[in-house]
């Protein structure tokens, strides 16, 4: 049983403006001057309150807390007003529905909320491809193991036969401490360097690179 978990922010869809436009609006609304935009990308795909403790390192516990809840409040405000586009990337549908037809179990690992996931593979169609869908709402965030351990428990997988894919230090890191192939994608938040110097055993620069690397697990 081959299983490929995906990330979702950076990997799947494009996120980046949604993220950017949440994060600066909850830290307006704490009274603080929001993260410049670099600094918000390269957090991405960590569980919010983790997320908030490294943009804002000097504030207290209660104030990461708080500014997870204004976060949440502020996406979901966009939501309600139509605001929130999360595209996905080019090709991924495509692959997605290659892969399930091949007989690959598809599972997501993400730094996003439970309501976040649902709502976003919904509106691109693809809930019901994904077997086991771990979200920062019942897990440690990334690099800790936990989500990959129970996407592998869902699905029946083969550990030697599965592979994390990721935009991020955080999910190489996760998948390695898995002990599963990593795989890095350069269309999303952090440098094909950093992915390789992060332990990937290789980094796609295209949907098709992708696919061969899969194409690696027999």
């Amino acid at each position: 049983m081959r299983l490929a978990i995906f990330d979702c922010d950076g990997t799947l869809v494009d996120s980046q403006a949604d993220i950017c436009a949440a994060m600066d609006a909850a830290f307006k609304a704490a009274g603080l001057i929001p993260p410049e935009r670099q600094l918000t990308r390269r957090v991405v795909g960590l569980s919010l309150h983790e997320a908030m403790r490294q943009l804002h390192p000097q504030g207290e516990h209660h104030e990461h807390a708080s500014l997870t809840e204004l976060y949440k409040d502020a996406f979901r405000a966009r939501r309600a007003a139509g605001s929130v586009a999360e595209p996905l990337y080019e090709g991924i549908a495509t692959l997605i529905e290659e892969l399930a037809g091949q007989g690959w179990q598809l599972a997501v690992a993400t730094g996003k909320s439970d309501r976040g996931l649902a709502h976003c593979l919904a509106a691109h169609g693809l809930t019901g491809h994904f077997v086991s869908l771990q979200t920062a709402d019942r897990h440690p965030s990334k690099p800790d193991p936990s989500m990959i351990e129970q996407c592998i428990a869902d699905a029946g997988a083969d550990r030697a036969r599965t592979a994390m894919i990721g935009d991020t230090v955080y999910d190489i890191h996760m998948g390695v401490n898995a002990g599963v192939r990593a795989f890095g994608v350069d269309w999303g938040y952090h440098e094909t360097e950093e992915l390789l110097e992060a332990g990937a055993e290789a980094v796609a620069t295209s949907i098709d690179d992708l696919r061969a690397l899969l194409g690696r697990i027999a």
